[in-house]
């Protein structure tokens, strides 16, 4: 009797989180794309942080799935994060770890400053001030689009540049 109940309560949580995997996972594996910018790592890093929601299923009643399989997926990444240091070619690649990181969570994902500080156990000031050279340093590194810009309108007729009138 015991026995069919813990079988039909763990069949009941495999669908659960197959359900929960199929609508989540393609998400997760872009974050952790994202981050490693590598596509063989973040499909082990998104095992590894499912395997641990999986394990902590029954215990969250009421709290996000996906928050939870996020903070896994963040906590392995941060713990590793020496791995994804050598560039596979992707913009993110220029940033440090902990600065790729913050940036994915507050732009990609969308998490407020504060959800994101808690996250990754930083005070809010430290992870806005990570953000913010995370972006500055993504606008410094692009190829002048700004100056680009501004070197066109002052070639521009009227303008200050060179063929521009004075």
């Amino acid at each position: 009797m015991v026995s069919a109940r813990r079988r039909i309560k763990e069949q009941r949580r495999a669908r659960e989180f197959q359900a929960f995997t199929a609508g989540a996972g393609g998400r997760l594996l872009h974050v952790a794309t994202l981050l490693t910018g590598d596509p063989g790592e973040a499909e082990r890093l998104v095992v590894a942080a499912l395997s641990r929601t999986y394990a902590d299923w029954f215990r969250m009643r009421g709290e996000d799935p996906y928050a939870h399989a996020r903070q896994e997926l963040t906590a392995g990444y941060a713990h590793r994060a020496w791995r994804y240091r050598r560039p596979c070619g992707g913009r993110l690649d220029r940033l440090p770890p902990r600065e790729r990181l913050v940036l994915v969570l507050r732009m990609y994902e969308g998490l407020a400053d504060e959800q994101a500080a808690a996250q990754l156990g930083l005070p809010t000031e430290r992870l806005r001030t990570l953000c913010q050279r995370a972006v500055a340093a993504m606008r410094s590194r692009d190829p002048g689009s700004r100056d680009r810009s501004d070197r066109d309108a002052s070639r521009a007729p009227g303008g200050r540049g060179p063929g521009g009138s004075r």
